[in-house]
């Protein structure tokens, strides 16, 4: 039934100039990186006595659920043996696998290098993103657009890091490390001044990306959102915030497909994006 679904659609596509299995080579050679906290609800491994925060709808008390770097590996492992396809995996930075009290801020590559040699042993991509949440520095709802100095310094040192970080994977795994900036910053009601933390934003983000790194290792991305638990009225880093600041800077705009009203689709956007873009990062955990 399947198969004859397909060759149906196969040649309704053919009629339009679509050769479905071009493109179906195409998909099963392009590597879909798959993101690492779906094996334990954005847990992490850096600090397992903070509740999670941001906005993030996952309650992360499923059963049995992996408790280590290890037991995330193994299960990622299955997961790779099971899914078709060229796959990479997506970190984030709480997943470093280390002994060490380490804050964020305070991270280095060679907290990642059992990841790294993990996806040299699995002939894989690494992709990574700071954790900009679930963390004491994160509790106003504001982090690298805090009108507060220390906490916006506190965030770039630890983005600027991240960079380092993605920048070492790249490096030894010799494929481009896509590092996505997402931020969690917002007002639960409608704040009077919509401007100022934008700014603060745009300050601290040219800030992180003052250092110039090889694309051949990182591309930085940067992602919207649009809203939270705890900022449902005001994002900082709106769509329209993070799209003017990403086609000005030269970075890949994310974009999410469950980030938007919805009576929009990212099949408008796109198209749009392109005419302007090299290229975009895109999270598809919605279809």
């Amino acid at each position: 039934m399947v198969q004859k679904a397909y060759q149906w659609a196969k040649e309704k596509y053919a009629a339009i100039g679509v050769d479905t299995e071009k493109a179906m080579n195409i998909l099963s050679s392009t590597p879909i990186s798959l993101h690492c906290w779906q094996g334990d609800d954005v847990g992490g491994f850096l600090f397992r006595d903070i509740a999670l925060s941001g906005g993030i709808q996952a309650t992360g008390n499923y059963p049995g659920k992996a408790r280590t770097p290890q037991e995330l590996r193994q299960d990622l492992e299955k997961a790779l043996s099971l899914i078709p396809g060229k796959l990479r995996l997506n970190l984030h930075a709480i997943y470093a696998d280390t002994a060490e009290t380490v804050d964020l801020d305070q991270l280095e590559p060679r907290h990642f290098t059992s990841w790294v040699a993990w996806a040299k042993e699995n002939n894989i991509g690494l992709d990574f993103n700071p954790t900009c949440f679930s963390h004491p520095m994160a509790d106003s709802g504001f982090t690298v657009s805090s009108p507060n100095q220390k906490v916006r310094d506190f965030w770039i040192r630890h983005c600027q890091a991240c960079r380092n970080i993605a920048a070492y994977m790249g490096n030894e795994l010799g494929a481009p490390c896509v590092i996505n900036f997402w931020f969690p910053d917002g007002y639960k009601d409608i704040p009077v001044d919509k401007e100022a933390p934008r700014r603060r934003m745009m300050e601290s983000l040219d800030e992180i990306f003052a250092q110039s790194i090889d694309e051949r290792y990182v591309l930085d991305a940067l992602e919207s959102k649009l809203f939270g638990v705890g900022s449902e009225s005001y994002t900082v880093g709106s769509n329209e915030f993070i799209t003017a600041y990403a086609v000005s800077r030269g970075k890949l705009p994310c974009l999410d497909a469950g980030h938007f009203h919805p009576t929009e689709v990212i099949s408008d956007k796109i198209p749009s994006l392109l005419l302007f873009c090299k290229e975009l990062l895109l999270h598809v955990s919605r279809p």
